[in-house]
């Protein structure tokens, strides 16, 4: 088991920046990667980026260019770097941790959701 604790959130206008934290405690030995996911209201739980072990990285194009994911693994901790934050990146942010056992994945652990509103 792992346990994700999110921070960072909050408001801000558009065109704003905002970083999100997440600490990772538990069984850290086992997590292969560590993501931001965000839902908001009436919609479906998305990817927004993603980092591997290795520093691999994955976004969703609706944020490329906008948004850099970074760990710093002696804190144990995955951070989400936000510019030019537009209305529609509204939503509640979770952060989450998979194993990896050869080409199966698992879900080791979930935030508990931190808000994000980008309002004039």
């Amino acid at each position: 088991q792992v346990q994700l604790v999110e921070s960072g959130g909050g408001l801000v206008q558009p065109g704003g920046s905002l970083r999100l934290s997440c600490a990772a405690s538990g069984s850290i030995f086992s997590i292969y990667a560590m993501g931001w996911y965000r839902q908001a209201p009436g919609k479906q739980r998305e990817l927004v980026a993603a980092i591997t072990s290795g520093g691999s990285t994955n976004y969703a194009d609706s944020v490329k260019g906008r948004f850099t994911i970074s760990r710093d693994n002696a804190k144990n901790t995955v951070y989400l770097q936000m510019n030019s934050l537009k209305p529609e990146d509204t939503a509640v942010y979770y952060c989450n941790a998979d194993g990896r056992s050869g080409s199966y994945y698992y879900t080791l652990g979930w935030g508990q959701g931190t808000q994000v509103t980008v309002s004039s």
